[in-house]
């Protein structure tokens, strides 16, 4: 009996993380029958679930729909969608300026127009809390981001090209390990008078990557690994189209759940660094300054030190419950 002729058209390869990843007809062959097999012997159609619709199914539609269906996801989601949205217009919710004040209301209680009363210089606390969000999110996002691509692409390179590169980098990592992130911020940002939040996020980025680029070169070095790695290769692909096209995507998932949990961490650092008088400074608008100037009113106006304390933690607490879903959603074991 003559051999079945192969379909090359839409050729697939299975990733090592549960995903399928199209690779290039001259990469890669698959069958949709066994070779001088009956019909119904081929991978899609002994295995319907992983392509009941006609498309490939991969972990990151599988991830998606899980996260749908998880209500931590969805709760931790919209909460910060909330602080992103006032972040971005925090006079939807909140009228007036949050630098105006007036010592004749310090330390007043609730009242009309200040729901969460005033603090110690006569300042609207729900005023401040809202636009508060702002930098704190500003902080937090653009830190996740510079420390995520820094991580990624000096871990990843270590991690595909091994070699010299690859001890160089984990020797480096293993001095930025050694130092105490808030003792490091106390003397680096000392020295600085800017009121901006950049010399904040840089100096998170500086001390920050090494954690993403040991995830990025384990992940990397496992991935290139597999298979389909091995293969790519052996049909004459280039380090650049296997990196970027191969490895990069299904090495990616640990990176991202890293970063998403590591996002509360640093809008909790910039709060810190703030309330020690090294962060954001005055006139700014942070919920680490008016923490820190309402801590010697506690007794008198507990109310001043409540509202920011309840909005960083809240906000914390949301970063770290989307990272803990997306990683449950990322990890192929829980399936």
């Amino acid at each position: 009996m003559p051999e079945q002729p192969y379909e090359q058209e839409g050729a697939i390869a299975g990733t090592g993380m549960g995903g399928a990843m199209d690779l290039a007809a001259s990469e890669a062959q698959t069958l949709e029958r066994t070779p001088g097999g009956p019909p119904g012997t081929g991978p899609s159609e002994r295995y319907p679930s992983a392509a009941s619709d006609g498309r490939a199914r991969s972990l990151w539609s599988d991830a998606w729909r899980d996260l749908r269906r998880n209500p931590v996801f969805v709760v931790s989601a919209l909460v910060i969608l909330f602080l992103v949205v006032i972040s971005l217009w925090p006079s939807l919710i909140a009228s007036g300026s949050p630098l105006t004040c007036d010592l004749a209301k310090s330390q007043d209680g609730a009242g009309p127009g200040a729901p969460f009363g005033y603090d110690g210089q006569g300042c609207n606390v729900y005023t401040r809390t809202v636009y508060g969000a702002r930098a704190s999110v500003t902080v937090g996002v653009c830190a996740t981001l510079g420390v995520a691509l820094l991580g990624s692409v000096l871990g990843g390179l270590a991690g595909f090209f091994g070699g010299f590169w690859d001890s160089l980098l984990s020797r480096v990592t293993d001095v930025f390990f050694a130092i105490p992130v808030v003792l490091g911020g106390l003397v680096l940002l000392s020295v600085v008078t800017s009121n901006t939040v950049w010399p904040v996020i840089g100096f998170m980025v500086l001390l920050g990557w090494p954690q993403i680029s040991r995830i990025a070169r384990g992940s990397v070095i496992t991935a290139k690994q597999n298979d389909y790695v091995q293969a790519a290769r052996a049909l004459g692909a280039s380090n650049s189209r296997i990196l970027l096209r191969h490895i990069a995507p299904n090495a990616v998932a640990p990176v991202i759940v890293v970063a998403t949990i590591a996002l509360g961490t640093y809008i909790a650092l910039e709060a810190t660094l703030s309330y020690l008088g090294v962060g954001l400074k005055p006139p700014s608008v942070s919920w680490g300054i008016d923490i820190s100037a309402a801590s010697p009113y506690i007794r008198n106006a507990p109310h001043a030190l409540l509202w920011p304390s309840g909005a960083l933690a809240l906000t914390v607490l949301a970063f770290i419950m989307l990272g803990d879903a997306v990683r449950d959603a990322l990890d192929p074991k829980l399936r």
